[in-house]
């Protein structure tokens, strides 16, 4: 094998280790050690302590939750068809006229059910912290806008 690099032998320091280059050989180990010291250190380097959840919930968002569902039934899906209107209700599939505990489904819209338990009536709304409201339209912004 050619010496490509033409480099006598002489004493090199790595790591506080010291070892002889010889022409024509590797010396792989040496390198190999360095490289494996270099690479545990690594982490230390750089640490992950700025990164953060990506996943997370905003700031605020779940402590606004946190108060909506306090251990009363809940809401989770509505399923309205041509044939048949269902909830689910606290994990519960329950059809229109059906019982969850002993109340019984009442009414299912798009956003709420109604349960009526004797004289009792309580509604279950499926986004409770939204409310709905009616849009206004572009051409009546553009008439109050004129009038001032």
């Amino acid at each position: 094998m050619k010496n490509l690099f033409n480099i006598p032998s002489s004493l090199f320091k790595v790591q506080g280790s010291s070892f002889k280059v010889q022409p024509g050989t590797r010396n792989s180990a040496p390198a190999a050690a360095a490289l494996c010291a270099v690479l545990a250190l690594m982490p230390a380097l750089a640490p992950a302590q700025g990164l953060t959840d990506p996943t997370r919930p905003a700031i605020g968002y779940a402590d606004a939750d946190a108060g909506v569902a306090t251990g009363g039934p809940v809401l989770q899906s509505v399923m309205i068809t041509p044939t048949l209107q269902s909830a689910i209700i606290s994990g519960e599939m329950v059809k229109l006229g059906g019982k969850f505990g002993s109340a019984r489904l009442v009414k299912i819209s798009e956003s709420e059910v109604v349960l009526k338990d004797g004289g009792e009536t309580q509604i279950l709304k499926l986004y409770p912290g939204v409310e709905k409201r009616a849009v206004e339209k572009p051409e009546a912004k553009a008439a109050a806008k004129r009038r001032k």
